[in-house]
This record gives structure tokens, C-alpha cells and sequence, in this order.
């Protein structure tokens, strides 16, 4: 008998996206698997949709994941999605699953992690302390202060070449409202931000940023969001030099942190290199596929 697939609803929809939701369950009620849809509502990616599906392993190869999948696609299709994008762990069920249901692989990520307890602090004591003449580093925790946030948002745009390989992302299109409303959903969720930034000394505009969402209580791994350096100002060094003091005031304020996480795309050698320099292990790698609707 084919599960039954029933629509929920999301009840706290995001700033600039909105999700859609299915659990599937067997004749006596019993859940077997769920599936998300993401419909990003911002400009620049109105066409994109993202996809998870998760199904019990007990109950899979049995068309739990086939119909969930079906569900998805419909919905995708009837918002007018252009594209519907899905992660998956190389070589995991959901691998196999995605690449045998006419999703094809347009981007490898590497992911990694920075242990901290015995992190020998020395050199990244000598990358953060390193002069770079014309720049100057500075940082803040939660939203940006009223005096940056314009620079800030124009600094964005050094994220819109980050390789993306095949995936059809579009583009995010960032203003001083959305970088404050991004920050309070991340202190809305309990967790702490911290940024670090890079300035222009001839005229104090922002031309790099590294982020780091800690966790509430100071524990467990903290997670990389975007690290970016403007294309005009990049060969400085200057992505380095702002991940390396992150680490180091991560550090000195978390001492129960037990790690830093991020990802990063395959083809994006020099964050992969700024990454081995400064210690971080790969965990495991991923997939994102793409289907074409």
C-alpha cells in the first residue's frame, strides 16, 4: 500500500523564504519520512527552491522517499520554481536516491572542522597580528553597529562569485535591512554572532567579512557563515588574516568551545587553502544536486 502523504504547515515562515511541508505515514498513522521545500521569496532567487527528505531506514526502498519526492516537485513546479536544489552526504542513501531520481551533481563540498582545546594559539596569534598596510581589522557581536551597516551591506556582494559550480543559486541582493534581519534571527534562536571585518583605511569602508555563529551556552562546535573579501581588494591575504583573529577571540572568549565548523565548495581553492593553514581537519564531504523543473 502506498503511504499517505499529508501537507503541513510551517508555522514560522523565514524573511525571505517560506517552506512547505509533507509527512508520510503508513494505514495506521505511523510516520515513515518527511520532506521540506524551501520557496526562497527574496530577489535575485524567486526561481529556486530547496529540498530535504528524511525517511525512517527501516523504511526505505519501499516508495516512501518516490512519493514524498513527488509531492515536492508538484509544489515546486505549481509556484513556478525553475530549479529544485537537495544536499546529500557522498555516498549516502540520500546520494544514491537523489542521482537515481533525475537530479544531477552540481557542486562538491568539503566539510571541516577547527578542534580548539588543543589548538596551539601561537600561530594564529602571528596571522592575526601580521600588519597588512592600507587595511585595518575590526569586529562586533550581533547586528552591526548603525556607523557600518551601509559598508557592510555593500561588502555582501563579495560572496556573489563564490564558485557555485553548475548550481543555478541566482543571486542575493543585500541592504542594510536584510543584513539587521538576518542578525536578530540568529539572537532570536538563542545563538551569538560575531563578525569580523576588514577596513579600507583611506576611507574606512568595509571590504572583507568573517562571521561566526556560536551556540548559546559557549559549547559544543560554532559554525562559519560567510567569509568574503571584495574582488578589488583581494591577493592581500586578507581572508586569512580575518578567519585567524575569528578563531582567536572565539577562543579567548569561549574556552568551552570544542570546535569550528564550516564547508566549502571543491573548486574554491583559496578558501581550501586558507582553511589547511590554519589547521582545519576535513569530516566528510557533500553533494548538491539539481533538478531542472
Amino acid at each position: 500500500m502506498p503511504p499517505r502523504i499529508t501537507p503541513l504547515t510551517d508555522p514560522e515562515p523565514a524573511a525571505s523564504s517560506r517552506r512547505l511541508a509533507w509527512l508520510a505515514s503508513d494505514a495506521e498513522g505511523a510516520p515513515l519520512g518527511s520532506a521540506y521545500v524551501r520557496l526562497f521569496t527574496d530577489e535575485g532567487r524567486r526561481h529556486l527552491a530547496e529540498l530535504e527528505i528524511a525517511v525512517h531506514a527501516a523504511e526505505r526502498r519501499r516508495g516512501v522517499g518516490g512519493a514524498l519526492l513527488d509531492a515536492a516537485t508538484a509544489a515546486a513546479r505549481a509556484d513556478g520554481r525553475r530549479s529544485l536544489v537537495a544536499q546529500a552526504g557522498t555516498g549516502s542513501p540520500g546520494d544514491l536516491f537523489l542521482a537515481a531520481r533525475g537530479f544531477r551533481r552540481v557542486l562538491a563540498l568539503t566539510y571541516a572542522r577547527l578542534p580548539l582545546p588543543d589548538l596551539d594559539l601561537t600561530q594564529i596569534d602571528a596571522v592575526a597580528e601580521r600588519p597588512h598596510p592600507g587595511y585595518a581589522l575590526t569586529h562586533w557581536d550581533g547586528v552591526v553597529p548603525p556607523a557600518l551597516a551601509a559598508g557592510f551591506a555593500l561588502s555582501r556582494r563579495a560572496m556573489d562569485d563564490m564558485p557555485m559550480e553548475e548550481t543555478d543559486y541566482g543571486t542575493v541582493v543585500w541592504d542594510v535591512d536584510r543584513v539587521v534581519a538576518v542578525a536578530e534571527a540568529v539572537l532570536k534562536r538563542g545563538e551569538a554572532l560575531h563578525t569580523v571585518a576588514v577596513l579600507d583605511r583611506s576611507d574606512e569602508s568595509v571590504v572583507g567579512f568573517s562571521e561566526l555563529v556560536v551556540p548559546g551556552d559557549g559549547r559544543g562546535d560554532a559554525q562559519h557563515y560567510g567569509t568574503g573579501v571584495l574582488p578589488e581588494h583581494r591577493g592581500h591575504g586578507l581572508g586569512l588574516w580575518m578567519k585567524a583573529e575569528s578563531i582567536r577571540l572565539a577562543r579567548a572568549r569561549y574556552p568551552e568551545l570544542s570546535g569550528l565548523l564550516t564547508d566549502t565548495a571543491d573548486s574554491n581553492a583559496p578558501m581550501l587553502a586558507i582553511n589547511d593553514a590554519l589547521g582545519y581537519l576535513p569530516t566528510h564531504r557533500a553533494v548538491e544536486y539539481q533538478r531542472d523543473l
